[in-house]
C-alpha cells in the first residue's frame, strides 16, 4: 500500500472515531463547540440563513484553495485533457467493441494516478469537515431537521463551481 493511502486510511479512521464518539465522549463535542460557537456560531446567531450561507461559502473557498495548492494542477489538467480525448475516441468507435474496450482500458489507467493526486487535500480537510458537520448537526438539526445537509450540499456545489472557475482549479 502506498504511503498516501496509509495517511488517508488513518484520517478516515480518525473521522469515523470522532463521528461515532461525538455523543459518547463529551470532551470531543465540547472542544469543537468551544471553537465553533464563538466564531461560526456567532454568524448563525446574527442571522441563521445568511450566516449559514457565509459558512458554506467559506468552507467551499477553503476546500477549493486546498485543491488548488495541494495538488499538481498541471498534471491534473493533462490527465483531464487525455480523458476528454479518449471519451471522444470512444464515441467515434462505439460500434467497434474491441476498439472501445482498448480506449476504456486506457481510461481506467488514469484512475489510480488521479486518485493519488487528489488525495492530499482530502487528508488535510477530512477531519475539519467531519467536525463541522457534527457541530452543524447539533446546531442546525432542531431548525432545519435533516434538510440542512441538502442545503449545505447545494450551496457547496454552487460556491465550489464559482470558486473553481475563478481560481482556475483543475
Amino acid at each position: 500500500m502506498k504511503k498516501g493511502m496509509h495517511g488517508l486510511l488513518i484520517v478516515l479512521a480518525i473521522s469515523f472515531i470522532i463521528a461515532y464518539y461525538w455523543d459518547k465522549i463529551p470532551i470531543i463535542r465540547d472542544s469543537v463547540s468551544a471553537v465553533f460557537d464563538p466564531t461560526l456560531g456567532a454568524l448563525l446567531n446574527w442571522n441563521l440563513y445568511i450566516g449559514f450561507l457565509i459558512i458554506v461559502g467559506l468552507t467551499s473557498l477553503l476546500l477549493t484553495l486546498s485543491q488548488k495548492y495541494l495538488t499538481d494542477q498541471e498534471t491534473l489538467r493533462e490527465i483531464k485533457k487525455e480523458q476528454k480525448y479518449l471519451q471522444g475516441e470512444m464515441k467515434k468507435y462505439k460500434d467497434q467493441p474491441e476498439k472501445l474496450l482498448e480506449f476504456q482500458k486506457k481510461q481506467l489507467e488514469f484512475f489510480p494516478k488521479t486518485f493519488e493526486l487528489t488525495m492530499k487535500p482530502l487528508i488535510y480537510t477530512s477531519i475539519p469537515i467531519i467536525l463541522l458537520f457534527r457541530w452543524f448537526g447539533d446546531i442546525l438539526h432542531p431548525v432545519f431537521g435533516g434538510w440542512w445537509i441538502a442545503y449545505y450540499l447545494l450551496g457547496s456545489l454552487i460556491f465550489s463551481a464559482i470558486f473553481r472557475k475563478v481560481l482556475d482549479v483543475a
